[in-house]
């Protein structure tokens, strides 16, 4: 975690803090939904917020929703008082007029990364909520992954959908809250963007977007959390955060695996450890296939830590305690033995035990 110190400001530096904070408060706040595939159900969870603001007494209009609803939406907005889209050259977009003269201590705005047509105020609607924020309207939005503009190939190369409207990342850090929007475990979402065309996602892909997902919700807070020191004049100074170990064994998908430990350490400011057991049952191509992640974890910068001991899970959740441990990568390949399908397995039993550590699992072929 991150540790503050105070420092003593100049008089240029105090009137800087407090106009900044002057700013801060006059500013509407900003929550974003995030999904990181389509039909996780951003949208439901933003009206329901909305619906439940709505029902402890704040002043709450909905600002844009999408024109075909799910039932379970139409009734989250049932409650909702609802500002009408105007139509401008045969697009209907935000009425900001409206909305800015009714002043709504909160705005619902479904669909950030619409495009407005040719004669509007702004070309983008994110752009609309800059200046329903800026006149301290607070605003509720949602958003998928694949719309913000800095992700967008990164999530492409994933799904093989490629989308054209898009908001900028630094707009998005802006946000005061954002909410990554789960999908349910053990399922397969459906991605569309045309109402035609649909791909299923598969679990390794789900789990993809979901990393890039949780690491972009961990960045905001960070620029929330700089933008509040500065705003208050201390100084912050970074210590290690998470302590990341890497299983390899013959079947585990070691590049993947790896990859997705290099980005968390470098994110957070982490260490990243690759471990493995020396098996004398192993047969050499299982002993080269893990000397290969070795090789590759050495290249990464991981430290590497040859482990000893005749139990797997035991060996290895014994070693996380004694450094501290915060997340431990380890490769599936999946149950095709029948005990292990009625009683569980080495997996079951980390998963289990690990209290107080995350297990990130690799599926792999």
């Amino acid at each position: 975690m991150p540790s503050v110190t105070e420092r003593r400001p100049t008089p240029e530096q105090l009137l800087q803090q407090l106009e900044s904070e002057e700013e801060h408060q006059a500013r509407g706040r900003l929550k974003v939904f995030l999904g990181y595939a389509s039909g996780v159900g951003k949208s439901f969870r933003m009206l329901d917020e909305g619906r439940r603001r709505y029902e402890r007494g704040q002043d709450v209009v909905v600002g844009a929703i999408q024109p075909k609803l799910p039932a379970d939406v139409v009734h989250a907005v049932s409650t909702l008082e609802v500002i009408p889209l105007k139509e401008v050259n045969g697009t209907f977009v935000m009425d900001i007029p409206v909305i800015l003269q009714r002043h709504p201590k909160v705005c619902l705005v479904d669909g950030l990364a619409y495009d407005n047509p040719s004669g509007s105020v702004h070309e983008k609607r994110w752009q609309d909520v800059a200046q329903l924020l800026d006149a301290g309207i607070a605003v509720i939005t949602s958003l998928n992954l694949q719309h913000i503009e800095e992700k967008r190939e990164q999530v492409e190369a994933i799904t093989h959908k490629h989308v054209t409207q898009t908001v900028p990342l630094s707009f998005l850090q802006t946000a005061d809250e954002i909410v990554v929007v789960d999908a349910p475990p053990e399922t397969r979402m459906t991605v569309s963007e045309d109402g035609n065309n649909s791909t299923k996602l598969s679990q390794l892909q789900l789990s993809e977007l979901r990393e890039i997902a949780l690491l972009l919700a961990a960045d905001v807070v960070d620029k929330q959390l700089e933008s509040y020191l500065e705003r208050n004049g201390i100084e912050q100074l970074w210590g290690t955060q998470e302590r990341i170990l890497v299983c390899l064994t013959p079947t585990a998908d070691a590049p993947r695996m790896l990859e997705s430990g290099v980005r968390n350490r470098d994110r957070f400011h982490g260490e990243l450890i690759a471990a493995h057991l020396n098996r004398p049952d192993w047969s050499p191509e299982q002993r080269n296939k893990v000397m290969e992640g070795v090789e590759l974890a050495k290249k990464e910068g991981a430290e590497v830590v040859v482990l000893d001991g005749e139990d797997a899970v035991s060996t290895v959740l014994r070693f996380a305690r004694q450094r501290g441990i915060t997340q431990i990568y380890v490769g599936q390949k999946g149950r095709e033995k029948w005990w292990e399908r009625c009683f569980g397995s080495d997996l079951d039993r980390l998963i289990r035990q690990a209290e107080g550590i995350d297990v990130r699992v690799f599926p792999h072929t």
